[in-house]
């Protein structure tokens, strides 16, 4: 397994550990040199989102992958955590729908969780 699709099987572990809604993947290598992958998550409420943001990087920590930038984790009704090849953003239900990443980058390549 190649170390793009390892750190979205951890992230989504990660995720997945907390409860995360609606987890959707993004491959997008055809369409961006940013990263891979784009992984899109919903949370309930502040606590939950920080929650998350902490459990998917302890995952990815523990396995060598650091985050090279989070942003928006004060407000956490979106955040953002970049681990260069992979990119998590995890969004409260209103940012998600007003954001909408997934029509955004459509031209990406949407992926199901169980191809991890």
């Amino acid at each position: 397994m190649n170390h793009s699709k390892e750190m979205v099987k951890l992230a989504i572990e990660g995720l997945e550990d907390k409860k995360a809604e609606d987890i959707s993947i993004i491959d997008i290598q055809e369409v961006s040199v940013m990263a891979d992958y784009f992984i899109i998550a919903g949370g309930s409420n502040r606590t939950q989102i920080q929650a998350l943001c902490d459990n998917v990087q302890e995952k990815l920590g523990r396995a060598g992958y650091l985050a090279k930038q989070t942003e928006g984790y004060d407000t956490a009704n979106w955040i953002l955590i970049d681990f260069g090849d992979i990119i998590v953003h995890i969004f409260d239900k209103e940012n998600r729908l007003l954001y909408d990443l997934e029509r955004i980058w459509r031209d990406g390549k949407r992926m199901d969780i169980s191809e991890f």
